[in-house]
């Protein structure tokens, strides 16, 4: 009896944990569109109106290149809070995280998120490094990806 108690109490423990830190396109698909995903990166555009929020969800480690700047409050699992403050034509590295995400401003806030999979987002979770990439090698690497997606 203690036995089935205990592997109950596990299994909801597991369930939880996967159901509060989800995919954002499946979780908040108002605020996170997939745009492009293979074995190697999950490429999202990221909307928010003013004053909107999200539920908790996750990312995996990767850059954020913003559209429209704006003031974001990120909550973690853990309660911590952070404010960003963003710029368009900026690009961010963030290592996997869990988070809810607020935006503070009037105006609304728009990026892509370009996560990368796997062994990659592990060693990119240095954050130390805002980010390992200048706004002219994203701004590179966009172009280059528009560019062979508009291929036939």
């Amino acid at each position: 009896m203690l036995c089935r108690f205990l592997c109950a109490a596990v299994f909801l423990c597991m369930v939880a944990n996967s159901a509060i830190a989800q995919d954002p396109t499946k979780v908040e698909p108002k605020h996170y569109r997939l745009q492009f995903e293979n074995d190697r990166v999950q490429v999202v555009n990221v909307h928010y109106g003013p004053h909107e929020k999200s539920e908790m969800h996750e990312h995996p480690g990767g850059v954020a290149v913003i559209v429209t700047g704006g003031h974001l409050k990120f909550t973690d699992q853990n309660g911590k809070v952070t404010e960003v403050y963003s710029k368009p034509g900026e690009s961010r590295w963030f290592p996997p995280f869990k988070h809810k995400v607020e935006n503070v401003g009037d105006e609304p806030y728009n990026a892509v998120y370009i996560g990368i999979k796997g062994k990659l987002t592990e060693a990119g979770a240095n954050t130390n490094q805002e980010s390992p990439l200048a706004p002219e090698e994203v701004a590179k690497i966009l172009l280059e990806y528009a560019s062979a997606a508009a291929k036939p």
